[in-house]
């Protein structure tokens, strides 16, 4: 959008305003040429010589902000020290904002007006830079006592001129050449300038020749009149005016000067009664508004009053509101950990009414009871295989303990 308003703002002052920078970027480099800025800037910042658009930005120019900004600045800072007004000279990492400030500061102090942002400045190119510049080198300048002339272009001669256009004009081969290169169709229209010459020089021979007696004429008056009107369209002679000649442009700018001072005579009588009729209107709606403000005057008063209750109201309103966002939070948790204790009166409460408990203790003691029962059974049966166990064991030992205990056999008589 920016780049928008700005395309808008140089079409509104006219299709040359894209170029104003070039033609300012041209007369500042003149001028520091003349302050010698090669060997007191750049033969001490060790610098290379500006180009004859550097700070001029356009998409077609290779542009480096950082150290366009920097040349800038060093610059600035010269032209204003040779100008007459201490300057200190600024480095490459000051802050950007500080030194185009400081810039802008002196410029004021030479009275010159800024009506664009600092921002302007901060691409290191582009119109404002130049027009900074520019008005800083002329003061430079002048504090130099240095001032550029006019030029005084020398006078011609009046005469030589009009023999010059005069035997341009009358030039046969010139002539004749335009004739060749303007077709058939001109060829017949224009008329044959050698025979023109013949028959003027035969006419002046003849003129010169004093005659005896008076001349009258004896062709018929009619006839006269329509041999003229038949003769008259051949004797035109046409010459190609040359475009590059200066004296055809001369001759241009006067009538464009002539017109233009034609038109601003009207418009500026339109200008006039528009000035006077804007003027008026002024007046009356300045008028109207000291009238209306008169007749508001005491309501504006009550408003104002009625305003400064209502801030106060809103200011009571504020204080009111934060206290009872504190005591609402406050509230809150109160409500929370009642919340809290009603849940375990309740689940307390359930428990103590609840007679499940019992029933599951006294199912768990009926069957813990016929377990031990059960278990008793088993204890007995297992005690009674014990014994039977320990009989069997006792009467086989008994056993084996009488039969190692029989005597032999003696020997009887059949031994």
């Amino acid at each position: 959008m920016a780049e928008d308003g700005r395309r808008g703002d140089e079409e509104d002052r006219g299709p040359g305003a894209a170029y104003r920078g070039v033609v300012v970027m041209e007369s500042l480099l003149e001028k520091l040429n003349v302050l010698n800025y090669e060997e007191e800037v750049l033969s001490k910042h060790n610098m290379k010589n500006l180009s004859r658009h550097y700070f001029v930005s356009s998409p077609y120019l290779a542009s480096n902000p950082g150290e366009q900004f920097y040349m800038f600045t060093i610059i600035a800072a010269w032209l204003i020290n040779v100008a007459g007004r201490p300057f200190t000279e600024p480095q490459e990492y000051d802050e950007p904002n500080a030194t185009v400030s400081n810039i802008l500061a002196e410029l004021r102090a030479f009275g010159v007006k800024v009506d664009f942002p600092p921002s302007k400045l901060k691409s290191g190119s582009g119109e404002y830079v130049c027009f900074v510049l520019d008005r800083l080198a002329e003061e430079a300048l002048r504090r130099r006592g240095f001032t550029f002339r006019k030029t005084n272009y020398p006078s011609e001669n009046t005469e030589e001129e009009s023999v010059v256009e005069d035997d341009a004009e009358l030039t046969l081969s010139k002539v004749e050449e335009e004739l060749i290169d303007e077709g058939d169709e001109e060829e017949e229209n224009v008329m044959d300038l050698e025979a023109l010459k013949l028959r003027s020089t035969h006419t002046e021979a003849e003129t010169s020749s004093k005659p005896d007696e008076i001349l009258e004429s004896t062709v018929d008056a009619t006839e006269w009149n329509l041999e003229v009107e038949r003769v008259l369209p051949q004797l035109k002679v046409t010459i190609r005016t040359d475009n590059k000649d200066w004296r055809v442009h001369v001759d241009q700018m006067h009538q464009h000067r002539d017109g233009i001072q034609s038109s601003l005579k009207e418009a500026k009588s339109h200008l006039d009664k528009l000035q006077e009729d804007i003027g008026k209107t002024l007046e009356k709606v300045s008028s109207r508004e000291k009238y209306i403000n008169n007749q508001l005057e005491h309501l504006i008063q009550e408003y104002r009053s009625a305003q400064a209750k209502l801030s106060k109201a809103r200011e009571r309103y504020q204080q009111a509101s934060g206290g009872v966002t504190e005591r609402t939070r406050v509230l809150a948790e109160i409500s929370e950990e009642l919340e809290k204790v009603k849940q375990e009166m309740e689940e307390k409460g359930s428990s103590m009414s609840d007679g499940a408990p019992v029933v599951k203790i006294k199912q768990s003691l009926t069957k813990l009871k016929q377990e031990i029962i059960q278990m008793d059974v088993r204890i007995g049966v297992v005690e009674h295989t014990l014994l039977q166990a320990k009989l069997k064991e006792k009467s086989n030992m008994t056993r084996d303990m009488h039969a190692t205990n029989i005597p032999e056999p003696a020997a009887g008589p059949f031994g």
